[in-house]
């Protein structure tokens, strides 16, 4: 059977078309049907599929729900229903996600080729999200071992003053052979037959597929949002056209709503998240210092309080935390070599200590796994130190206060 005419290879801004079924069947379950031409693109090279609609001869409308590839080159629709074969339907795409999708592909083909313009960095792939794109960059050691931030930028700038100059944008289709001489930015491999080329007047030459602008003013605008290292390279996420827009003013409704909470101009943000996280870390230190002098004073009154040996001691403190009664633990075991703590805290996520001073014979760990075994808690640790939490809003105190006592006459 003779593979699928690509209508979108000659005008990726074609909406409407019509055709024949040519196949229906079900496909793992899903309807799905084949048509003599489309202007569907399946997934294919990073670019996602398009969606729309199928308009029967009676006017019923059906939705494309996916789009794929077969291997002998059949464009496969999965629709919401099934299609009889043989019928004539007319497709319609979903222009906005097309037109989306149109942008980010070539807004992808002007930032790879300034990478390779500036720093000789060539694309190694690139994936299209649903909310944002991202390219994997191979650094190549001859030309620069990583690339910063500051290049990136100039990446960027570049790539825009092409889509600014709103060159043209011309497909053809040219053998293997005339492709090479040509020199083609990057041909797939294993390519048999005729590439289709998408030429960007005077900056890029490269073998695709996919959909794109007829000038690089249709692009709009390149937006890179992050930058990390990967095995491979450099992976960099960025947004282009429609997408820019709505990300750059999502990101002045964050930063400003942010900078209102603050006090502060939008502009001077890092400098003043920077004082308060400092602020903050002194605060934290100032407090953890108070916190240990309570835990050495209660300590001790708890000790003084305490006969007989070993010093096993109960206690729950509804009005403190996890942090404080670890805290106390570590001072009471330290304080006298034949202590037994048993501990609860009550604020925030109900929490239990339980804790012996060095060479006792009883296992912490195991027997606060026990407890833990009849509260659905979880928690664990070392002989002499474990630690767990109980369920958020399963706390009992005065129940878990009545388990420590007869836990503490066992000992």
């Amino acid at each position: 059977m003779q593979p699928t005419e690509r209508l979108y290879y000659h005008d990726s801004y074609l909406y409407s078309f019509d055709a024949q079924v040519i196949e229906a069947a079900d496909r793992a379950g899903r309807p799905a049907v084949v048509l003599d031409r489309t202007a569907f693109y399946p997934t294919s090279g990073g670019q996602v599929y398009d969606t729309g609609k199928l308009v029967l001869e009676n006017e019923k409308e059906i939705q494309v729900a996916e789009v794929a590839e077969d291997d002998d080159g059949r464009i496969c629709h999965y629709t919401a229903a099934p299609v009889e074969a043989g019928q004539r339907v007319r497709g319609r795409i979903d222009a906005p996600r097309r037109r989306d999708h149109i942008q980010q592909h070539s807004g992808q083909h002007v930032l790879s080729a300034a990478f390779v313009h500036l720093f000789e960095c060539p694309t190694a792939s690139f994936h299209m999200g649903a909310e944002s794109c991202t390219i994997d960059l191979v650094v190549n050691d001859l030309a620069v071992k990583s690339l910063s931030a500051k290049q990136v930028v100039e990446a960027e700038r570049l790539a825009n003053e092409i889509i600014a100059e709103d060159r043209a944008v011309k497909i053809s289709f040219v053998s293997l052979e005339e492709a090479q001489k040509l020199g083609v930015r990057k041909i797939p491999p294993k390519q048999t037959g005729e590439l289709r080329l998408i030429d960007i007047a005077d900056f890029d030459l490269t073998a695709c597929g996919g959909t794109h602008v007829r000038s690089t003013g249709q692009i709009g605008s390149i937006l890179v949002r992050k930058i990390e290292n990967v095995k491979q390279g450099v992976r960099l996420e960025f947004v282009c056209g429609l997408r820019a827009v709505s990300a750059a003013r999502q990101d002045y409704i964050t930063l400003t709503e942010t900078a209102a909470l603050l006090s502060a101009n939008v502009r001077d943000l890092p400098q003043q998240v920077g004082k308060t996280i400092q602020e903050a870390r002194t605060a934290s230190k100032v407090q953890m210092k108070m916190l240990e002098e309570i835990a050495e004073l209660r300590s001790a009154q708890m000790l003084a309080g305490s006969a007989g040996s070993p010093k096993v001691l109960v206690s729950v403190f509804p009005e403190w935390d996890a942090v404080f009664i670890k805290l106390l633990a570590q001072k009471l075991t330290a304080a006298a070599p034949d202590v037994i703590a048993l501990l609860a805290s009550g604020l925030g996520q109900t929490a239990m200590v339980f804790a012996q001073s060095p060479g006792q014979k009883h296992n912490m760990g195991q027997l606060l796994k026990d407890t833990m075994a009849k509260l659905n808690g979880r928690g664990g640790g070392t002989a002499d130190m474990a630690q767990g939490g109980l369920p958020a809003g399963s706390a009992d105190l005065e129940m878990i206060e009545k388990l420590l006592r007869e836990l503490a006459a066992g000992l």
